[in-house]
């Protein structure tokens, strides 16, 4: 159960400069160790801590979610989600560390979804989110996660089943 098939790969990153703001997309972010990505709402906040300082969702959840709502896969800026991995069951990595590029994170939770997502993706948008929301996790370690970066557990080197 805590073999995983390979590393995964970041496919796309944002942050939300503020609430109701729209994302922002980058090709790379700054974790900041006890608080989030430079430059997000939750990361530049003055206070440290919180299990909610990184959002992550699959790739291929994207399809999932847009299939349910019978319409093409879905803009990752809707979802509101910090970072977008392809390759690697995100649910797997429950309770564990992981290195994304140069951070280190630890999963803290599953990201579930909120009503805001009916007004994002419209009716039903919530209920098609549900089990395909993504993970949280708190930035234990910091450093620089750019796209196409490796995601893998904490002590499994990249590019090594």
């Amino acid at each position: 159960m805590t073999a995983l098939a390979h590393a995964g790969t970041v496919d796309w990153i944002g942050v939300r400069p503020g609430r109701e703001l729209p994302m922002q997309v980058l090709s790379r972010a700054v974790a900041v160790a006890d608080h989030g990505l430079t430059g997000d709402r939750t990361g530049d906040r003055a206070r440290a801590g919180g299990k909610r300082q990184v959002t992550l969702i699959q790739a291929e959840h994207l399809d999932v979610i847009g299939r349910l709502l019978q319409r093409g896969a879905i803009d990752p800026a809707l979802l509101r989600r910090n970072i977008v991995v392809a390759g690697i069951s995100l649910l797997a990595l429950k309770g564990q560390r992981f290195r994304i590029g140069e951070a280190l994170l630890e999963t803290t939770g599953e990201c579930h979804p909120c009503s805001k997502m009916e007004t994002q993706l419209g009716p039903g948008g919530c209920n098609a989110m549900r089990g395909h929301g993504g993970i949280t996790a708190k930035v234990l370690q910091s450093g620089e996660i750019s796209l196409g970066a490796a995601l893998v557990p904490a002590g499994i080197a990249a590019g090594q089943p």
